[in-house]
């Protein structure tokens, strides 16, 4: 079984076939799918795909692209809106300087309002970081000097540095379809070095679809794509990939149900 941490079940480009898609996910064996928020006035739609589908799960956050149009949601009133059993994570939130369609301020103020609503929750954060590293980092080590939160920085190409300094501080790494890129050396590099207990395999769908589906729009089911390129590099079969980022992926999201407690 394999798990999709991070697609976008939401966004219109599932709008006429989301029932199709769900199912070719479980047909392909991903038992377990979590649509991520990018918009908290965007969570009664994710909710109710959530709550349609019983291997769907969500979060609930802004996304830094939105920050400014979001900024000063308090972080009691994202821990309020975690409390359906299908909510199972903050975010997606973080910095993005590629782009910057938020402002620098904002995001970091959205970030670390995210972040004290992941500590006092215990669910995990699901952090965006492009282009980003020194503050990212930064953040960070302020936060968890206040003391610890569960997170994982998701469809990862930022530096080893940054990656390494997460985990240091019991982060996870999320590899997406980029892993697959024929010019994704350095990344693949790092996904080989990562220790086996730190990193999860995600779509980001309808974004970034790997392999031999690239330039289409991308969807959960495609996720075993990425997984046998990073079982590849990293020396192990599919199947062991498949357990350890499954097992990883539960440690992470305590709040999901596991697939062999379904009756």
């Amino acid at each position: 079984m394999l798990v999709d941490s991070h697609c976008h079940l939401d966004f219109p480009d599932f709008a006429d076939e989301l029932d199709a898609v769900v199912a070719r996910a479980e047909a392909a064996g991903i038992g377990r799918v979590v649509t991520i928020s990018t918009r908290v006035k965007e969570r009664a739609k994710l909710l109710a795909i959530a709550e349609r589908f019983p291997n769907v799960y969500c979060s609930v956050g802004t996304h830094p692209h939105h920050a400014d149009e979001e900024d000063g949601i308090p972080a009691d009133q994202l821990i309020a809106l975690t409390q359906p059993s299908k909510v199972v994570a903050l975010g997606e939130a973080g910095l993005d300087y590629f782009y910057e369609h938020g402002s620098r301020d904002a995001q970091a103020r959205g970030f670390r309002t995210h972040i004290a609503a992941a500590r006092a929750t215990g669910l995990p954060l699901v952090i965006h970081t492009r282009e980003a590293d020194d503050d990212c980092s930064h953040i960070l080590e302020e936060e968890m000097a206040k003391g610890a939160f569960p997170a994982v920085l998701h469809c990862y190409t930022g530096g080893r540095e940054l990656a390494m300094k997460a985990v240091a501080m019991g982060l996870y790494i999320g590899f997406t379809g980029i892993l697959t890129f024929k010019k994704s050396d350095a990344l693949r590099a790092l996904a080989a070095e990562l220790p086996e207990d730190r990193i999860l395999v995600e779509t980001d769908a309808p974004y970034l679809a790997p392999g031999k589906f690239r330039g289409k729009r991308n969807e959960p089911s495609y996720i075993v794509e990425t997984a046998k390129v990073l079982a590849d590099i990293r020396g192990v079969s599919l199947e062991e990939i498949s357990r350890l980022t499954t097992e990883n992926f539960y440690r992470l999201f305590p709040k999901v149900s596991r697939v062999d407690a379904q009756t």
